[in-house]
């Protein structure tokens, strides 16, 4: 099997873009001005509710219609956002938390602490420090209209910070008849309480999403900073737009038919930086670190050995090579908790070789007994560096004579299979490719994929016990130094057990045109308040 990279034309280019960019798409954007923007997103999205799904584009159109109760700001420091006050009684043990005024669902109803009160026990079901919260908590109520609690049983002094985490899944707040479905069932309804209103009427699943400003929304009156601050819209209209095609997408943007590029090819980033109308702009300057999450529960990555042979397998370079070619936004990368955080280290780090070591990790997929089982690949066709990256993983296996075969998908059919536990012949799988914000990985209370307790783990199910008990003191810990010294202990024992395998890590620049401004950088969420764009 061969990797095909795309031979991404330069020349020309601009010259053919009117017929590149599909009619529908001209049609839609001939009457657009200022007050209307057009993006195109890195994937399509498919899944609307942000609790179920922890996917970027999911989070991304939470953050759109739903509000929180804490926000970051620019220094990830947790800000009131829903919450107008709080306060903690002297025994460290009860918060209680007030909301602001103006708070109102896009039905006309108002916010009340009975919604703030389901949605947190729906997202506990799921995120790592919701489950850290269920976990200690006597009881979460709501006191009245605007007042709930969460009383513990003891102290949690992370607790707001846990509240405001940006780690999807983030704690959006849904009305209460929304968030009293089970975390394991799908929201579909589209109606929160945010900065924008989901436009049911224009919603072309497979073609564009269209978010309108929530002209009753009422801002804090903050400066914006970070996620922080008043989320004013600048703006009447965001489309997404789906273009699958990266030189479809180029085109359209060179051509002013669309404003913003989530994930441009870098083979293309020179002609970006040499068009005097668009820029390369570095939003998550932490970046992704990409990886390899595997199957826990099927063969034969339920024994170990098979596990290890993966991490083996991988040679970084080559794969950051097809997902990330421009060598100055990568690099290799050996830490469970990201490069750029304070936890990350590089214990039990001896597996890693430049180049890989494919003869080992044959040897382990022997000793893993290792019968000719067909290993099934999920490929995400519509994100390309995923694509590519799947491909080559796939090749690696069959060099070394495991069957690999690829099963092609979208990321939303891909974000939706991903949930089946089932064998191969029921619909199951056994690796993926996937990555998390650097920034995420620094916090085993935040971070799904940071946990291994089994069937409340994040997909692929890994468990280990010895890890879990390492990793809830981390609440416990007050000092950098000795949260430092738990991390190296917990990462020696996840490159025993290898919860996933690393595959580098990367910086992933949005390419835009300079009439769209005011875009927030921050990890994991690309909000949509606060930018502006000047007529052309």
């Amino acid at each position: 099997m061969t990797i095909s990279r795309r031979d991404l034309f330069k020349v020309g280019l601009a010259a053919g873009t009117a017929l590149s960019i599909p009619s529908v798409l001209r049609a839609q954007t001939a009457s657009a001005g200022a007050r209307t923007v057009h993006m195109v997103k890195s994937t399509d999205l498919r899944v609307f509710d942000p609790i179920w799904s922890a996917a970027s584009i999911t989070a991304d159109h939470g953050a759109a219609i739903y509000d929180t109760l804490f926000s970051l700001d620019s220094k990830f420091m947790p800000q009131p956002q829903m919450v107008e006050k709080w306060s903690v009684s002297a025994d460290k043990k009860t918060y209680t938390f007030e909301l602001r005024d103006g708070l109102g669902w896009h039905d006309g109803t108002p916010v009340t602490a009975a919604d703030c009160v389901a949605s947190i026990r729906r997202w506990a079901e799921v995120a790592p420090g919701g489950q850290l919260i269920k976990a200690l908590a006597n009881d979460i109520s709501k006191k009245d209209d605007k007042t709930f609690t969460i009383a513990l049983k003891e102290p949690l002094g992370l607790l707001v910070e846990i509240l405001a985490d940006l780690t999807p899944p983030c704690l959006y707040i849904m009305r209460e008849k929304d968030a009293s479905r089970p975390a394991t069932e799908q929201v579909t309804t589209k109606i929160g309480s945010g900065p924008f209103t989901f436009n049911e009427a224009l919603a072309k699943p497979g073609a564009s999403i269209t978010y309108d400003r929530n002209n009753k929304y009422l801002p804090r009156k903050e400066p914006s900073d970070g996620l922080a601050g008043g989320k004013v819209v600048k703006v009447d209209r965001v489309i997404w737009d789906v273009i699958a095609d990266q030189q479809t997408a180029m085109a359209a943007l060179q051509a002013g038919e669309i404003d913003y590029f989530e994930a441009p090819p870098a083979d293309l980033y020179s002609l970006v930086e040499s068009d005097p109308n668009l820029e390369l702009q570095v939003l998550d300057k932490a970046g992704w670190d990409a990886l390899v999450r595997i199957n826990f529960l099927q063969p034969p990555f339920n024994n170990a050995k098979a596990r290890q042979a993966i991490l083996h397998l991988i040679d970084q370079e080559a794969f950051m090579r097809v997902m990330a070619p421009d060598s100055k936004y990568s690099s290799t990368h050996t830490s469970i908790f990201g490069g750029a955080t304070p936890a990350s280290n590089n214990e039990n780090t001896g597996w890693f070789r430049k180049g890989g070591d494919p003869e080992k990790a044959k040897q382990l997929f022997k000793e893993a007994g290792y019968a000719g089982e067909k290993v099934v690949i999920m490929q995400p066709t519509d994100w390309a560096e995923g694509s590519n990256a799947s491909q080559l993983l796939a090749a690696a296996l069959q060099k070394i004579g495991v069957d690999a075969e690829l099963a092609s998908m979208d990321w939303g059919q891909l974000s939706t299979r991903r949930a089946n536990k089932g064998p191969i012949e029921n619909g199951g799988w056994n690796l993926f490719i996937t990555v998390e914000a650097d920034y995420s990985l620094g916090n085993p209370l935040t971070d799904p994929l940071l946990t291994a307790n089994g069937d409340q783990a994040w997909y692929g199910w890994p468990k280990n016990d010895e890890y879990e008990a390492l990793r809830a003191n981390w609440a416990n810990i007050a000092t950098l130094e000795e949260r430092k010294a738990l991390a190296r202990k917990m990462q020696a024992i996840w490159w025993d057990f290898v919860g996933d395998a690393r595959l580098g890590k990367y910086i992933s620049p949005i390419a835009r045109r300079k009439t769209l401004t005011g875009l927030i950088g921050m990890p994991q969420t690309v909000p949509m308040w606060n930018m502006q764009k000047a007529s052309a």
